[in-house]
């Protein structure tokens, strides 16, 4: 459960604050008792895609656009 404070004391504290995040702790900042930010740790980026990487694992059969039989039609109108 993420711990709330008043900006007041979000200025205060704010280093320690910032080490309570670091060890994976969310922080909800208000005003008047109203959440208006929240500190959670930063995340490092996922590696970035690269095109093509799935090439040959992906089949798609000829008649993927044909139309459904209608045994299938009928179940998805039920």
């Amino acid at each position: 459960m993420p711990v709330k404070v008043n900006i007041h004391e979000a200025k205060t504290h704010f280093s320690k604050l910032l080490a309570r995040v670091g060890n994976g702790e969310e922080i909800i900042i208000a005003k008047a008792g109203k959440p208006i930010a929240r500190l959670i740790p930063a995340m490092d980026r996922p590696a970035r895609r690269v095109a093509g990487s799935a090439k040959g694992k992906v089949i798609v059969a000829p008649d993927f656009d044909s139309p459904l039989p209608e045994s299938i039609l009928e179940a998805f109108e039920k």
